[in-house]
């Protein structure tokens, strides 16, 4: 019996995996494709954006170097952040195919931002993703099946049993990350609500014979939208039909030719379509991301329209979120309600992006009604303000847990702290624990975090730029449990860590 079985080696998947095998845990991956390659994976089509907060969570396991290579990506993020002022943010995409300027980010309005090496998001594509990750999870330990399709799930209250490619799987904890048709959410009875598509979309690879009659870039037009890239055999293009075509059937050269002079107003003409496939802005979410002991992460708890590039973001953020919390209750030593935190703290997150991409599908829309509207988000888009807003959003700086505290930082992803070693906060937290960073000048938090050294690390020190913080408890995934100012509250902090750790071991 394995501690955990994770349903889908997409990212989501094996991201989950990395973090339960850097926690010890025994963990199967059984992924239903044969192999992990695939055109659709590799540039331009498996082309995706990582948010800055993806980027950080990369960057805390120590995997931002090997992905940033795995992308071809040869940058300066290291020296830049080898300053003590916070660097503008280089880019910020769109908001309903309305391109922003990142130079109209107000920095001093992000909330406690420091240098680091991954203050921004990261082009790169999923092949690139999965294999930095593939890579980390097999020194893990973590083992990956692949070609297996998985027909029945069934729990009781000790252990679950996976069926698939004719075997049974026992864990103690299942875990269905294997997307939007997920097979865990439906034969475990998760419910899954929301609303119907407004438009189907499409990409393809596909020979032009006349480019010159599509403009590049994004482009919103009275009939739809459609986007060509430098690539010029890369297309997407938006039909707000309702989601009408039946995404069973394999769209043709003929049928993507057509919508394509609709939305775009031309007459131009396909002479070959290599790969195509086509989405709709179906959005959908689960009530609850766990049933007993079978759990839910990435588009398996809710799928969404692609516009602004959320979905593998919102992935990774549940991943990086569940992992600590299934690691904690499979060896023991979860306090009370832990592992129901994922649920409480990611769906409203979750909730928040299926929102954001409903509200670019309504702004885009091809009638009057949408296209006044464009006029005035272009208006309030071109303002410090409106770009500094969509970029909050967009980087995941303006989530924020919940924790019951009022102190500002409470609930938000830890700035990148550096101590005047030159040690950073990302650097302890390669291996998977908690930990408390002691600002103090008498090491007051010291006897308070002892007995927790399997689950917390302590580091003590003056820092290049404390924020006027005496100390801070960060969990493993990132986010502030606690913070204290110049003259630590240790009541206070003994309980948040009893919250989130439990009690010292004697």
């Amino acid at each position: 019996m394995h501690d955990v079985v994770i349903v889908g080696a997409g990212p989501v998947g094996l991201f989950l995996a990395c973090e339960l095998g850097l926690a010890g845990c025994s963990v199967l991956v059984l992924e239903r494709a044969p192999e992990g390659r695939s055109p659709w994976k590799a540039d331009p089509l498996g082309m995706r954006g990582l948010s800055a907060a993806s980027v950080e969570a990369f960057y805390r396991r120590g995997m931002l170097d090997p992905l940033l290579t795995a992308s071809g990506i040869h940058d300066d993020r290291g020296a830049s952040a080898d300053t003590d002022e916070p660097s503008p943010p280089r880019g910020v995409s769109h908001f309903a195919g309305m391109m922003l300027d990142p130079a109209q980010i107000d920095v001093t309005a992000l909330p406690f931002r420091l240098p680091s090496p991954a203050t921004d998001g990261v082009m790169t594509n999923l092949e690139a993703v999965e294999t930095v990750l593939s890579e980390r999870a097999s020194k893990l330990g973590v083992e990956v099946r692949r070609g297996v399709t998985v027909s029945a799930v069934t729990q009781d209250g000790e252990s679950v049993v996976v069926r698939a490619g004719g075997h049974a799987y026992a864990a103690r904890w299942v875990v269905g990350c294997d997307g939007g048709r997920s097979a865990v959410r439906g034969l475990a009875g998760f419910e899954f609500v929301g609303t119907e598509p407004q438009f189907t979309g499409y990409v393809m690879l596909a020979d032009v014979a006349d480019p010159e009659k599509l403009r590049p870039g994004f482009n919103l037009t009275p009939t739809g939208m459609y986007l060509r890239t430098p690539a010029e055999e890369y297309i997407g293009m938006l039909e707000f039909d309702g989601g009408a075509f039946d995404r069973s059937q394999q769209p043709t050269r003929e049928h993507l030719q057509a919508v394509l002079r609709r939305v775009s107003g031309t007459d131009v003409t396909l002479t070959d379509v290599h790969l195509a496939s086509s989405f709709t802005d179906r959005a959908m979410q689960t009530t609850t991301y766990r049933q007993g002991r079978v759990l839910l992460a990435g588009d398996a708890a809710h799928i969404h329209s692609p516009l602004g590039a959320q979905g593998l973001n919102l992935g990774l953020g549940d991943a990086m979120n569940l992992g600590w919390k299934l690691a904690a209750t499979v060896h023991g030593h979860a306090p009370d309600g832990l592992l129901d935190t994922y649920t409480r703290e990611r769906l409203p997150i979750g909730a928040a992006v299926l929102d954001w991409t409903r509200a670019q599908a309504a702004a885009m829309r091809p009638d009057p009604h949408a296209q006044a509207l464009q006029g005035v988000l272009r208006d309030l888009l071109g303002t410090r303000d409106g770009t500094t807003y969509v970029f909050k959003r967009t980087s995941g700086s303006s989530n924020r847990y919940d924790l019951g505290s009022e102190h500002p930082l409470v609930g938000r992803n830890a700035p990148d702290l550096r101590l005047e070693d030159g040690t950073r906060l990302g650097d302890l937290m390669r291996d998977g624990r908690g930990v408390v960073l002691d600002f103090s000048l008498d090491r007051s938090l010291r006897d308070a975090a002892m007995g927790r050294e399997s689950r917390v690390r302590y580091v003590a020190g003056p820092a290049r730029n404390d924020l006027g913080l005496g100390a801070v408890l960060v969990r493993p995934d990132g986010t502030v449990a606690w913070a204290g100012d110049r003259d630590p509250d240790l009541e206070a902090f003994e309980q948040a860590a009893c919250r989130w750790f439990g009690s010292p071991q004697i």
